[in-house]
C-alpha cells in the first residue's frame, strides 16, 4: 500500500490526536510497553494494558493517569504463554472494534535450563511468537471492524544476527538462552511481515508493520515511580552509553509512530534513526533474512499447526 506523503515533520513530543481509537498494548504495564501506553494515552487513545499481573497493571494505570489527566486506560489480564486462555481474554475486552494492537510483551531468559509452558512449548518462543500469533487470530474480528487497523509487531536488534531453524523452532537441541531469545524475536518479525503480505493479497484495509526499539537501558529511562525508579547514580552511570543507545521512553517512539502516522505503510520496518540503536523513528530497510518468503510461509504453517489458529482468517 503506498505511503501518504507528510507535509510536516513527525514530532515525538506533539503527537496527532488519537481520540476515539482503541489500542491494546501487550506488556503495557512495564518497560517499553508502559511508555507506548503512556504516549498513546497522552494522544487521546483508549489504551488497554495487557498484562499477566493485574496488580502491576493497576500500578501502571495509576502512573499514566497521574501524568495524563483524563487518560482513558484499562487493564486486561493476558497470559501469552497460555494459548488456551487467549480467547477468553479477547472476549473480556468488550470492545466493538480495535484500531491497533501493539505486540510488545516478551520474556527473555538469561540462563539455562530450558523452560516450557504447560502446552509443552519452549517458553520464549511460546510467549514472544506463538502467543502473539494466536492473539492476532482471536482479535481478527475486532481489527476487521476498524476502518484501517494496524497490527504492530515489536522485534529486536537481537534478531538481526540470528536465523530460524525451521526443523527445531522450539530449540530442543543445543539450547542457548540468548540465541533462543533472538530467534523468538526474529520469528515475530517474520510473522509480522508475512501477515501483511497475506492481508494485501486478501484486499484487507488492515496493515501489519514491524518495529524494533533499538538499544534501551533502564539507566537512561526517566523515572515513573513506582513502575520505574531511576536514581541519580543510575542516571550518571548511564550517560556514556547515551552516545550509542537510549532509554525506554525513546524506545517506544517507533511503535507509537506506526500506530498514529497515516504515512506508515504495511510491510515496513520502523526503527531508531541512528544505526538502528537510538534516535527518532524512521522507516528502515528490511534486513535481508526478513525478506525470505519461503521461510516465512514455512514458519506460518508451523505456527498455525502449533496454535490451531490462523491470524489471516477474518482480517
Amino acid at each position: 500500500m503506498p505511503s501518504t506523503p507528510r507535509t510536516e515533520p513527525w514530532d515525538v513530543h506533539r503527537l496527532p490526536s488519537a481520540a476515539g481509537r482503541n489500542v491494546l498494548v501487550t506488556g503495557g504495564n512495564a518497560g517499553i510497553g508502559y511508555f507506548v501506553a503512556e504516549q498513546l494515552a497522552g494522544a487521546g487513545a483508549t489504551v488497554v494494558l495487557g498484562s499477566r499481573d493485574t496488580a502491576k497493571a493497576e500500578t501502571a494505570m495509576a502512573s499514566i493517569r497521574s501524568r495524563v489527566p483524563g487518560a482513558r486506560v484499562r487493564a486486561l489480564r493476558l497470559d501469552l504463554a497460555d494459548l488456551s486462555s487467549l480467547k477468553a481474554s479477547v472476549e473480556a475486552l468488550r470492545l466493538d472494534r480495535l484500531d491497533a494492537v501493539v505486540h510488545n510483551a516478551g520474556v527473555m531468559l538469561d540462563d539455562p535450563p530450558r523452560r516450557e509452558t504447560e502446552d509443552g512449548h519452549e517458553l520464549m518462543f511460546a510467549t514472544n511468537h506463538l502467543g502473539h500469533f494466536a492473539l492476532t487470530s482471536w482479535l481478527a474480528p475486532l481489527l476487521a471492524a476498524a476502518p484501517a487497523a494496524r497490527v504492530v509487531t515489536t522485534g529486536s536488534f537481537a534478531a538481526k544476527s540470528e536465523r530460524l531453524d525451521l526443523d527445531d523452532l522450539q530449540n530442543t537441541r543445543d539450547y542457548r538462552p540468548k540465541r533462543t531469545y533472538g530467534r523468538s524475536k526474529l520469528a515475530q518479525m517474520v510473522f509480522g511481515l508475512e501477515l501483511d503480505r497475506r492481508l494485501r493479497a486478501a484486499g484487507s484495509t488492515a496493515l501489519s508493520v514491524v518495529t524494533h526499539p533499538g538499544g534501551a537501558l533502564d539507566s537512561l529511562t526517566p523515572s515513573r515511580p513506582p513502575v520505574h525508579v531511576r536514581t541519580t547514580g543510575d542516571r550518571l552511570r548511564g550517560l556514556p552509553a547515551g552516545l550509542f543507545v537510549q532509554g525506554k521512553e525513546a524506545a517506544a517512539w517507533p511503535a507509537v509512530r506506526v500506530v498514529l502516522d497515516p504515512a506508515v505503510a504495511g510491510g515496513e520496518l520502523w526503527a531508531p534513526r541512528v544505526f538502528g540503536l537510538r534516535g527518532l523513528p524512521r522507516s528502515a530497510p528490511l534486513w535481508d533474512h526478513l525478506t525470505d518468503t519461503a521461510v516465512a510461509a514455512r514458519l506460518w504453517d508451523a505456527s498455525r499447526e502449533l496454535t490451531g489458529v490462523d491470524p489471516s482468517i477474518g482480517l
